[in-house]
């Protein structure tokens, strides 16, 4: 991987660049203009969700790119709260308007189960569910389908009698919470893991000032954020990170110039765990605290 539009094959044969842009929180901020900025600085994979509120505005910021559709890859998720067979078909629909697009390329389930649901019930859940993306897929209104936030006995679920695997499972990954078993997984089964968070911003940001991270950055010439994210592409992983200005924009696609060493990637790997977000898919799940309908 040289820039951040080479790309992965994933198991149905579809590209996937290995650097993308997450568009979570940017409607904080003026987000079609990050959005326009982050198309002008290379990016085209850029990765949104029902629950973001930012399907309109990157659909409105790739239309008036001028740059082809094809160009192009879009994904988005289905929430919690639209798990199901019919579900995901209503919530898919509603996201293809907001998107103002005629098909996605990766249409994932955000989370596994629901809050206090039992071990049938999600289990039931996720298949009728993935039976609804599975024929989204065969209609071509989407590329390929896959997961967010699916540990290894989630996907085996699906695996189970799935007609189409997953292609990509999306997970909290960075240094100091690198979820090896997962990935391990993921790799074994050619489903390719992606990084939400891939920068560590976590609840007190604890990785900004992270000695074995701050040794280094200053060891390779680059910063932070540049360090976790080179851990990650190194490790196979796909990284989404976001960024609200041109230059952190430019920063993160500065990685291809250096190479982690072996032995620092093990110290990476194996840093004691960091700025956990606090959301885990059968314990701490997140709720809905916005209208995803914007």
């Amino acid at each position: 991987m040289n820039t951040i539009n080479d790309c992965y094959t994933l198991n149905n044969g579809m590209k996937l660049p290995c650097l993308g842009f997450g568009t979570y929180n940017e409607k904080d901020g003026d987000n079609l203009e990050i959005i326009r900025g982050a198309i002008r600085s290379g990016y085209r994979f850029f990765d949104t969700a029902s629950i973001y509120e930012t399907e309109r505005v990157l659909g409105e910021a790739v239309k008036e790119s001028g740059i082809p559709r094809e160009e192009f890859i879009i994904e988005t998720k289905c929430w919690v709260d639209e798990l199901g067979y019919d579900g995901a078909k209503k919530a898919f629909e509603a996201s293809l308007e907001r998107l103002q697009m005629e098909y996605v390329d990766l249409y994932l389930m955000h989370w596994p189960r629901q809050t206090g649901a039992e071990d049938e019930d999600w289990k039931r859940l996720d298949k009728e569910t993935w039976r609804a993306l599975e024929e989204l897929q065969a209609s071509g209104r989407v590329k390929a389908i896959g997961c967010s936030n699916f540990l290894p006995h989630h996907l085996e679920n699906l695996l189970e009698d799935c007609r189409v695997r997953p292609v990509v499972d999306q997970l909290e990954l960075h240094p100091g919470y690198s979820q090896e078993a997962a990935v391990a997984y993921c790799l074994a089964h050619d489903i390719r893991p992606m990084a939400w968070s891939p920068l560590g911003r976590g609840r007190d940001n604890a990785l900004a000032g992270n000695a074995i991270l701050e040794k280094l950055a200053k060891k390779y010439g680059k910063s932070i954020p540049q360090i976790n994210l080179r851990f990650l592409v190194q490790k196979g992983i796909v990284p989404i990170p976001k960024a609200s200005t041109p230059e952190h924009m430019k920063a993160n696609m500065d990685i291809f110039d250096f190479c982690l060493s072996d032995e620092d990637l093990w110290m990476l790997t194996c840093m004691p765990q960091t700025t956990w977000l606090g959301e885990h898919p059968d314990f701490c799940i997140p709720t809905r605290k916005s209208n995803p309908n914007q």
